[in-house]
């Protein structure tokens, strides 16, 4: 005796079937994703930042008087803050939430010049992303106060958290980081921020990681 199968439920069926390999394969790319974030991070941070971390903190405390890192609330995924950790490259100052620090900023140490030009200050991010509040390769998380100004910009400015924020992010191999000049560089960062997210795989990842490093060594951004 066969099965009666209503051919309503195979139509039915048979649209979902696109949703549901769609939905498996983001499910996949998140699982590989975290994996990758995991051992890379754990990696790092036991072979490099196990030594380099305390020879950067000598230098940073004989340059100027203060804490070693600078710890400050950021977006994350959902809209959810977190403590986002960086090394400390200015003086104590009460603006440090509020505004941005620029080329020429006079709160900007000597160390944390270096620290900036050679992007070592974001190193500490490594433990935001083994704890999970990031992701190598993500959207850049904006301070506070440049989060309220953008959503003010770009209408849909925090489309941004449907995903992780990253240490780095197609915005940035594009060119678009440090500050912000004009509102048109803020529309561009959001226009790329949001194609990764469409277009998310771990392909895009592996090459924005690989042009993060060349843009670092090489000082020239990848075409």
């Amino acid at each position: 005796m066969g099965l009666l199968v209503n051919k309503r439920d195979i139509r039915a069926t048979a649209a979902m079937l696109p949703a549901f390999e769609i939905l498996m394969n983001i499910k996949n790319y998140l699982f590989i994703k975290r994996c990758l974030d995991i051992g890379v991070s754990a990696l790092m941070i036991a072979g490099v930042l196990s030594w380099l971390l305390p020879l950067l903190a000598l230098l940073i405390k004989l340059d100027s008087r203060g804490p070693l890192f600078f710890l400050q609330k950021r977006s994350g995924k959902g809209g959810k803050l977190f403590t986002c950790y960086k090394l400390r490259t200015m003086v104590v100052n009460r603006l440090a939430d509020e505004a941005p620090a620029s080329e020429n900023d006079p709160r900007i140490t000597r160390m944390g010049k270096i620290l900036r030009k050679t992007h070592l200050d974001e190193l500490p991010q490594l433990f935001n992303v083994l704890l999970g509040s990031m992701s190598l390769v993500g959207p850049r998380p904006y301070m506070m106060s440049d989060d309220r100004k953008f959503s003010m910009i770009v209408s849909n400015h925090y489309f941004r958290c449907l995903v992780k924020p990253g240490i780095t992010g197609l915005a940035q191999v594009k060119g678009l980081h440090g500050v912000w000049p004009d509102e048109r560089t803020v529309v561009d960062r959001h226009r790329w921020d949001a194609f990764y997210i469409r277009h998310v795989c771990l392909l895009m990842d592996l090459r924005i990681i690989r042009q993060t490093f060349l843009l670092i060594f090489t000082k020239k951004r990848p075409i």
